[in-house]
């Protein structure tokens, strides 16, 4: 095999191998510690939290009509001198918060 088809060969294959670890990638689930703190990042933005949890294992959930794979959660937070609980689902691909409840 000549050097120009062994090379080729290569690219190829790096480039195949670059695209089925990416696809693998995209379609993870985040872990539940990664999701917690993307939760935590976003109510940060609406001031200091005192503490968090999540469950470990991951919720099915239809809003919407859509299909979605969540991890419930809460925080807690002081305001006004009065600590309030929150409970979230998150999105267990994207991050992303999906709801919010406030506990009474």
């Amino acid at each position: 095999m000549s050097w120009k088809k062994s090379v080729a060969a290569v690219g190829v294959g790096a480039v195949v191998g670059y695209a089925v670890a990416k696809q693998f990638n995209d379609h993870q689930q985040l872990s539940p510690e990664k999701a917690l703190k993307f939760a935590k990042e976003s109510f940060k933005r609406q001031g200091p939290i005192s503490g968090s949890w999540i469950h470990m294992k991951t919720e099915e959930l239809n809003k919407d009509d859509l299909p979605y794979t969540v991890y419930r959660g809460g925080v807690s937070r002081s305001v006004d001198g009065e600590t309030k609980q929150y409970e979230f689902l998150i999105d267990a691909h994207s991050g992303t918060v999906l709801d919010v409840n406030v506990v009474a």
